[in-house]
């Protein structure tokens, strides 16, 4: 049962998630009852810059993410669950957010609040009205300022049979209309598109890609896509020992090699 900011999730992921022009070290161990992750990443110009952070419960209390970054700053997430289907949870870093997540049956309602500035409330609803069929829909409401009123809202639906996965979704109020679809061809292949459509434009291909895992040799999981932006991009995916991922990526404008970009990460 997705919430609603996740109603388009398959799709998004495939054309977005491991794509990177970032050099990256992540750790994940455990010290006692907490989980320890230390995130490392290297700059352009060659400095490294490292954040640490800690995942734990304390008497019903979790805190989900506790972290300290390089320059100084503080993201601290915890969330509680006081009763069944309700969950309470509360993110500070250049903000501060107190939110709720409410699952009663097949329907999903989520509220946040910005209890820093008291200048924005959102909220969101996801239905599932069939089996793989989901609607929904999420406002915002600006509370001060000149801008006072509602600043947005949009609705969305999802729909999965067998292999296929479709979703659309709107934004900007109504004025764009999102569409996102998923295609397992086999348990190895994958294919996945994003378009938009607006009144300026029947028509925009955001990315056309794909996933496969079936190469001979284990070569892990390769994925590459084609942007409207003209950029080609991919990646392959691998675990090289237990627990330890390995991921390589690129991207490239067109047949212009001086804009080649690459990036790797290790996650372990």
């Amino acid at each position: 049962m997705p919430k609603f900011a996740d109603i388009a999730k398959g799709p998004n992921d495939l054309l977005n998630d491991d794509f990177t022009s970032n050099i990256s070290l992540k750790c994940k161990s455990s010290a006692g009852p907490v989980a320890v992750t230390i995130e490392t990443e290297r700059s352009p110009a060659g400095a490294l810059t490292s954040k640490i952070g800690g995942k734990f419960a304390y008497a019903g209390l979790n805190f989900d993410k506790l972290q300290h970054k390089a320059d100084g700053s503080t993201v601290l997430e915890t969330s509680l669950v006081p009763c069944k289907g309700c969950k309470m949870t509360f993110k500070a870093n250049k903000g501060a957010d107190l939110g709720v997540e409410y699952t009663a049956g097949s329907v999903i309602t989520t509220g946040s609040l910005d209890v820093l500035n008291m200048s924005k409330l959102s909220t969101s609803t996801c239905i599932g009205v069939a089996p793989g069929a989901f609607v929904g829909g999420d406002l915002s409401y600006n509370l001060s300022g000149d801008k006072a009123g509602l600043s947005s809202y949009n609705v969305g639906a999802s729909y999965s049979t067998g292999p296929l996965f479709t979703s659309v979704t709107t934004s900007s109020k109504f004025s764009q209309f999102n569409v996102g679809i998923l295609y397992k061809v086999n348990k190895d292949l994958s294919l996945a598109s994003n378009t938009t459509h607006t009144s300026s434009k029947a028509c925009d291909v955001l990315a056309i890609g794909g996933a496969y895992s079936g190469l001979v040799g284990s070569v892990g999981t390769i994925k590459a896509k084609v942007g409207s932006n003209g950029v080609t991009s991919a990646c392959v995916i691998k675990e090289v020992a237990p627990k330890v991922n390995f991921t390589a990526s690129g991207s490239i404008s067109g047949a212009d090699f001086s804009t080649f970009k690459y990036g790797f990460g290790i996650s372990m």
